[in-house]
C-alpha cells in the first residue's frame, strides 16, 4: 500500500558515500491490524537475502516469545511459499530460525528473558510492539550486541499504549521532536500514522489518519465500527478505542508550549539596540556535570526581547554526541552552547561572562535557584551582580508562566529562533498545585528544560521588580477590559 511504499522507499533509498544505510533507526507506528506484522516480516527477508554482510544475524524480539514470533512466523511463511526466493538466494526455513548459506546470515526471534544470552551479534533488530516494554534490559542487551556492526539498521514496529517507564515514551518523544524540526537526527526515519490532537475521537478523518488500510481491509472497517459502539457505550473502554483504533497516546504528560506560535516568535534580537532598555535575567545552575544556562529579559517599547548562553563540560557534549539522543555538538559549533574544559561545570569561565553581561546590560535583578548556586552566588553578588533567590515553585513561578504564554501567543515576544532554547521549551511539562498555579515538572518533562527555566525565572524578576519601571505584566498596554 501507498503508506508502506513511502517507508521502505525511504529507508532502503538513500545510502551514504560509503554505501551505508542513511537511516540506521526507523519508527513505524500505526493503528493496530494494519499490517506492521507483515510489513516487519518483507523488510526481514529483504535484508537477508539482499544485505551483502557476511553472517548476518536478523532479530525479532519482544517481551513475550509469542509475540516476538509474529514477524518470524509471517517471514516464514512468505519463504515457505516462494521456492523461487528460496531458490535463488540459497535460503532454507528450519523450526526456529531461518538461514541463508551463501552470506551466513540467519533470522530468528527472542524474546525479553533472552536478554542475557551470550554471542548475539545482531545487524537488523526489529522491536515489535515497543509500548509493551516496560524496561531498557532487552533493548541496551541489543544495542550493546549490535556494537560490532557497521551498519546495523533498527526497526520499532508499534501502535500506542498505556505509558511505561520502557523504551516506547522516549523514542516517541524523539521522534516527534524530529518531525517537528525541533532536533535534526538524519539517521532516524520516523513515519507515524495517528490522529492529530484537535481531531474528534469518532469522526472519519481521525480513522483515516490513523488507518492507512482503512479502504482496503473491509475486516479493518467493521472492525473499528464495532469498537467505536462499545466506546460511545461504555466511556471506559474509549483508552482503549483511543490507543488502539487512533493510535493516539493516552495519559502522556502533555508539553505546554505550542510550538507553531512559539516558532513565529523567531525574530532577531539586536543586542545593541537593547543596551539601556529595562532587563531582567534567569539562571539555572547545573549540577557540576550539566547544563548551565543564563536567560536575560527585555522590554522594549512594548516588545518583549530574550537572549541567552548554555555551557556545558566537554564531557557531555561527548557523552551526548555519542548517544546521538542530542545534537550537543553540532550546536557548540554553531555557537549556541559554550563548551568547557572537563568533565564538570567550569564556574570561572560561567562567572567571568555573566559579569562582562551585567556590565554590558546592566540587569535590574537576576533570579537564580540557590540549590546548586551557593559558593558562586556569594562570589558573584560581592562583585556587583543583582542576584536574587528565586523558589522553585508555583507560588514564584505561576506569574512568569501566565505572563510568557501571553507575549508568545499575543506575538509581541522574540526570541531569536534559538534551537537550544526551542528544544527546551519544546520539552517543558508544567504541574499545577491545589490552587492551579502552575510551575516547571522537571521530573515528568521529557529532557533539559534548563533554558526556558531561566527565562522563566527572569520574567518572574520583570513581574516581581515592576515598580522599578516598565509594564511587564502588560497591563497598561493591554489592559482587560469589560
Amino acid at each position: 500500500m501507498p503508506g508502506q511504499v513511502f517507508f521502505v522507499a525511504q529507508l532502503f533509498g538513500f545510502r551514504n558515500h560509503d554505501g551505508s544505510r542513511r537511516f540506521s533507526e526507523a519508527l513505524y507506528s500505526t493503528a493496530r491490524k494494519n499490517a506492521k506484522s507483515t510489513l516487519g516480516a518483507g523488510i526481514m527477508l529483504y535484508v537477508l537475502c539482499h544485505d551483502p554482510e557476511p553472517g548476518a544475524q536478523l532479530i525479532s524480539a519482544a517481551t513475550t516469545g509469542q509475540q516476538a514470533g509474529i514477524i518470524w512466523n509471517v517471514a516464514q511463511k512468505m519463504a515457505h511459499r516462494k521456492p523461487a526466493l528460496r531458490q535463488f538466494y540459497g535460503v532454507e526455513c528450519f523450526a526456529r530460525s531461518i538461514v541463508r548459506y551463501s552470506t551466513g546470515g540467519s533470522a530468528k526471534a527472542i524474546n525479553a528473558k533472552a536478554s542475557t544470552q551470550d554471542g548475539l551479534n545482531p545487524s537488523l533488530i526489529e522491536l515489535d510492539e515497543l509500548h509493551a516494554h516496560k524496561n531498557h534490559d532487552l533493548m541496551n542487551v541489543l544495542r550493546s550486541a549490535a556494537g560490532a556492526r557497521g551498519n546495523a539498521l533498527w526497526l520499532y514496529l508499534t501502535t500506542e499504549g498505556y505509558e511505561t517507564p520502557g523504551p516506547w515514551p522516549e523514542i516517541r518523544d524523539f521522534a516527534m521532536k524530529i518531525l517537528e524540526q525541533v532536533l535534526p537526527a538524519d539517521h532516524f526515519l520516523a513515519v507515524i500514522f495517528a490522529c492529530d490532537d484537535e481531531d474528534e475521537d469518532f469522526s472519519q478523518t481521525a480513522v483515516l489518519k490513523a488507518n492507512p488500510l482503512y479502504d482496503v481491509s473491509a475486516t479493518l472497517r467493521e472492525a473499528i465500527r464495532q469498537h467505536q459502539v462499545g466506546a460511545r457505550a461504555m466511556p471506559g473502554t474509549l483508552a482503549e478505542y483511543q490507543i488502539k483504533r487512533l493510535n493516539r497516546p493516552a495519559s502522556v504528560a502533555k508539553g505546554f508550549i505550542d510550538l507553531r506560535r512559539w516558532r513565529r516568535c523567531s525574530g532577531a534580537v539586536d543586542l545593541d539596540a537593547l543596551v539601556g532598555a529595562p532587563c531582567w535575567g534567569g539562571l539555572d545552575l547545573a549540577s557540576t556535570r550539566d547544563m548551565t544556562s543564563l536567560w536575560l529579559l527585555w522590554l522594549l517599547e512594548d516588545q518583549y526581547y530574550a537572549w541567552g548562553k548554555y555551557w556545558v563540560p566537554a564531557d557531555a557534549v561527548a557523552q551526548r554526541t555519542e548517544r546521538r539522543s542530542v545534537p550537543y555538538a553540532q550546536w557548540v559549533a554553531e555557537g549556541l552552547i559554550t563548551q568547557t574544559d572537563g568533565d564538570v561545570v567550569d564556574y570561572d569561565l560561567i562567572e567571568h561572562e555573566i559579569m562582562e553581561l551585567v556590565a554590558r546590560f546592566g540587569p535590574r535583578a537576576i533570579g537564580y535557584d540557590p540549590w546548586n548556586a551557593t559558593a558562586l552566588a556569594v562570589r558573584m553578588a560581592e562583585n556587583g551582580c543583582p542576584l536574587e533567590q528565586f523558589i522553585q515553585g508555583p507560588k514564584s513561578y505561576h506569574p512568569a508562566v501566565q505572563a510568557l504564554e501571553r507575549a508568545y501567543v499575543g506575538g509581541n515576544f522574540r526570541h531569536g529562533g534559538h534551537r537550544v532554547l526551542l528544544w527546551n521549551a519544546s520539552n517543558l511539562v508544567i504541574r499545577r498545585d491545589v490552587n492551579l498555579n502552575m510551575a516547571p515538572d522537571r521530573s515528568r518533562s521529557s529532557e533539559k528544560i534548563d533554558g526556558i527555566c531561566a527565562l522563566l525565572m527572569a520574567w518572574g524578576m520583570s513581574i516581581t521588580h515592576a515598580d522599578a519601571g516598565g509594564d511587564p505584566m502588560g497591563f497598561l498596554t493591554n489592559p482587560v477590559r469589560a
